[in-house]
């Protein structure tokens, strides 16, 4: 592999989303992200770093237990922006993987939060983690999170 691209680390995810309030609700109380910041931003630079036309945007920074981050976006103009297919499958869709400690539990309090379950926990048939239990949810802004319960070991 070649270090072309001067990668050298995952620095966080973002999503856009309609809401910010609804959104870090969902994030720090059914999955217990904490919240590090908010703040706005829009104007020239914006435009120039995201190629979207006329933008202001309200952001929050989320952090997992583990540390790792996921950004928050919500665009003045998002809705004119269009929204990403629903499926799972869909050229371009993408998702997140979440470490649980129970994969029911976290479903409970997914759906509770006004989010779904796409079907139902299964165990990963073979391969190096066989055995873990997965779901997929998604959400009112299709934004699909895989919850992932690993075996006991």
């Amino acid at each position: 592999m070649t270090d072309a691209a001067n990668v050298i680390a995952v620095d966080h995810t973002g999503f856009a989303v309609s809401s910010l309030d609804e959104a870090v609700r969902f994030w720090t109380g059914a999955l217990g992200f904490t919240l590090e910041r908010q703040s706005e931003m829009g104007g020239d630079f914006l435009h120039q770093v995201t190629g979207v036309d006329d933008p202001s945007v309200k952001t929050a920074i989320v952090k997992a237990q583990d540390g790792y981050v996921v950004e928050l976006l919500e665009y003045s103009n998002g809705l004119q922006n269009g929204t990403v297919p629903s499926g799972a499958g869909s050229i371009g869709a993408a998702h997140l993987a979440l470490t649980v400690k129970d994969i029911h539990v976290a479903i409970a309090r997914v759906e509770a939060a006004g989010w779904k379950a796409r079907g139902n926990p299964l165990p990963i048939p073979s391969g190096p983690r066989k055995g873990t239990l997965v779901a997929y949810v998604s959400g009112p802004d299709h934004i699909t999170i895989e919850l992932m319960q690993p075996t006991a070991r």
